[in-house]
């Protein structure tokens, strides 16, 4: 596979998981935090969500993510392109560990080892 359909593979597994970080922040916030937890009806929920300039960051991610993607798909087959994703599984829990503090256990830890393995198994082939 040529190195820059990998790296356009990366580019949206990153932002995919830039987007999940984002969001964790975003939705994190005292602000909506407050709105949950005083249940203020799904309207000014909503409002505060799609105030929150971290929701909103994430969200786009997410898109930019899905049009790279969507290029990826052009180029080669699905089959191919789509364990990729699993890398997102190792970044995420590794922003969720550096970023928010969040424990990664030895089970955890094996299972993220397991899923890079096998992608890298997939990529070799």
């Amino acid at each position: 596979m040529p190195v820059e359909l990998i790296s356009l593979i990366l580019v949206s597994v990153l932002l995919s998981s830039g987007s999940q970080v984002l969001l964790k922040l975003g939705m994190s916030a005292s602000e909506i935090q407050l709105a949950l937890a005083q249940a203020q009806g799904p309207l000014r929920i909503a409002t505060s969500v799609m105030s929150s300039p971290l929701v909103l960051a994430g969200l786009t991610c997410f898109g930019l993510s899905a049009l790279v993607w969507l290029f990826v798909l052009s180029k080669i087959p699905l089959s191919t392109a789509y364990p990729f994703v699993a890398l997102g599984i190792a970044i995420t829990a590794a922003s969720g560990r550096i970023l928010l503090g969040e424990p990664i256990s030895a089970v955890k830890a094996l299972g993220i080892l397991l899923i890079v393995s096998g992608v890298m198994v997939i990529g070799a082939s």
